[in-house]
């Protein structure tokens, strides 16, 4: 990466690592306390309301981890040793008897007296069905000790922890039916401006269909929030006016469009007018005028209208604000350095976020980074970060946040 002068002034502009810390903030002022407790089977992508402390050791019992035979080392001499029992998973045997071993399976537990399994691979049945070790061994192989993954009153996963497949099953492996989880997000998703028309109706002149709003309901969706479906604000303040104040009983209001400084941009008007702004105008691009205040008390977030530029700063900004909303401590998104696979000659004021994705390793960009242009994130499998001040030569350094990570 190479410095060109000094970083470029952004002016008024917030940055970013400015803004998302305000949000952070805010967002901790105001986290949901309330909670509700639910099946095991219904908490995918909800988050841990309470400590989950285990209850029992895990293993509960030394138990093998191969299927082969069980012994005590301190009498075995050599000789081929005769099967006293045979130990299936779900059975408890009894103490091994001196001077023999025992046929066990995976997951089955060592019978007492036993320190030692080893696996049929190494041993040898024969004839008179006593059993040949024919490989050196040693106390404590191929045996998981009682508590190896957990010991009773462990912390296991701490309140705030987003839930996912893999917790799940940890749930289940401490015998947990029900999860106390923060209850849901509720988020009143609206875009803005008489030109937006819902897909499956006609265009009219100057029309465009609104793919915002499709594009947020599923992605908060995804995130565990409840979604209220405010539908399409027109270009009216009074009506601005009064459909705000019908959305008193959400912890959210997170619109698309009308934040900048056009003659029609009537949420910014009616935010400021009966409310607070605490964040306007972002050195990002895409997504300069994302907008965070109150109306009447309720939490909004301004997105810009732009489809790439709703994209850039949901993920960025309010996706984290709606998670430490619920508790979630670790809300931003994987980055990782990769080499750019591209030229980025141009010094700007502000951070960029292009869509690009990984190509033998490098980071390549689409070749369109209009904010208008969504198609360039159905191609991308993440964002470049491109640092203000700054340009790029094929090879240099840059951050790459991957999609899967934001989008889950």
């Amino acid at each position: 990466m190479n410095p060109v002068g000094k970083p470029g002034k952004t002016g008024s502009l917030m940055p970013v690592e400015t803004a998302l810390a305000r949000l952070l903030e805010m967002a901790d002022a105001s986290r949901i306390v309330e909670r509700e407790r639910l099946p095991l089977a219904k908490v995918q992508g909800r988050v841990l309301a309470e400590d989950l402390v285990a209850t029992l050791d895990l293993p509960p019992w030394p138990n093998s981890a191969m299927d082969g035979y069980a012994l005590a080392l301190a009498d075995w001499k050599g000789e081929p040793l005769p099967v006293s029992q045979k130990v299936f998973a779900g059975q408890f045997p009894e103490p091994l008897q001196p001077g023999t071993c025992a046929r066990i399976f995976t997951g089955a537990p060592v019978p007492q007296g036993a320190d030692c399994v080893e696996m049929q691979e190494n041993a040898e049945v024969q004839g008179d069905e006593r059993v040949r070790f024919i490989e050196p061994m040693k106390a404590g192989q191929n045996i998981r000790p009682q508590g190896q993954e957990t010991t009773k009153g462990e912390l296991i996963l701490t309140a705030g922890t987003r839930l996912g497949p893999i917790e799940q099953g940890l749930a289940a492996s401490l015998g947990r039916a029900e999860l106390d989880v923060v209850r849901k997000v509720r988020v009143a998703v609206l875009s803005t401006g008489d030109e937006l028309v819902e897909p499956g109706q006609d265009l009219g002149p100057g029309q465009i269909y609104n793919s915002n709003r499709v594009l947020l309901c599923s992605w908060l969706q995804r995130l565990g929030c409840e979604v209220i479906d405010a539908g399409i604000l027109p270009d009216d303040l009074p009506t601005t006016r009064e459909r705000l104040g019908q959305l008193q009983d959400v912890d959210l209001i997170l619109s698309t469009g009308g934040v900048s400084v056009g003659e029609a941009d009537f949420l910014g008007i009616a935010l400021r007018e009966e409310g607070d702004l605490a964040l306007w105008k972002l050195a990002i691009k895409p997504g300069k005028p994302l907008t965070f205040g109150h109306f009447r008390n309720v939490p909004v977030i301004g997105l810009p209208g732009n489809p790439a530029s709703t994209l850039v700063t949901f993920a960025l900004l309010a996706r984290p604000y709606l998670l430490r909303r619920q508790g979630v401590q670790d809300v931003e998104p994987l980055k990782f350095p990769v080499p750019a696979g591209f030229d980025w000659p141009v010094v700007g004021n502000r951070r960029e976020y292009l869509r690009g994705r990984l190509e033998q390793g490098r980071a390549t960009v689409y070749r369109n980074q209009s904010s208008g242009v969504l198609r360039s994130a159905a191609w991308a499998d993440g964002l470049v970060e491109v640092l203000e001040g700054r340009t790029l030569t094929n090879g240099d350094e840059v951050n790459f946040i991957p999609l899967s990570d934001l989008l889950g």
